[in-house]
């Protein structure tokens, strides 16, 4: 009987870890604050001191149209996926010497793979997945 009981609290307990785990696309919004002062989403998003977000994940660094980026941006031959983002997010300085994004970054895994969430919601003219 207690084989079975600690059984169950285990399942429950490693069950609770894979929720915990789960993107949090609210939680994301929250952390996109730390990106607005700079870039925008959505379908009224523009270039502002960054480039606007829509449609990030499979687009190559240094593409959106009328931004000015850094050299180190237009020549990295960085695509943006959730790994590479995750990546950049962390130290963008590290990731891509020479690149004009004056932000400290995001070191919390959890709080990276939410603001994914959150971004990847938003499609290359702004609009949301399943809108």
């Amino acid at each position: 009987m207690k084989q079975f009981t600690f059984a169950a609290v285990a399942a429950i307990i490693v069950a609770g870890m894979g929720s915990a785990s789960a993107q949090d696309v609210a939680a994301g919004e929250k952390s996109y604050a730390k990106c607005r002062a700079c870039h925008q989403v959505g379908e009224t998003a523009k270039n502002g001191v960054g480039p606007k977000l829509n449609g990030l994940f499979g687009r190559v660094a240094g593409s959106v149209e009328g931004y000015n980026y850094s050299a180190a941006n237009k020549t990295s031959g960085v695509t943006w996926t959730e790994e590479t983002f995750a990546k950049y997010i962390v130290d963008p300085r590290a990731f891509m010497p020479g690149n004009k994004m004056a932000f400290a970054g995001i070191k919390n895994e959890t709080e990276i793979a939410n603001l994914t969430a959150f971004l990847k919601q938003y499609n290359a003219e702004g609009t949301k997945s399943g809108s």
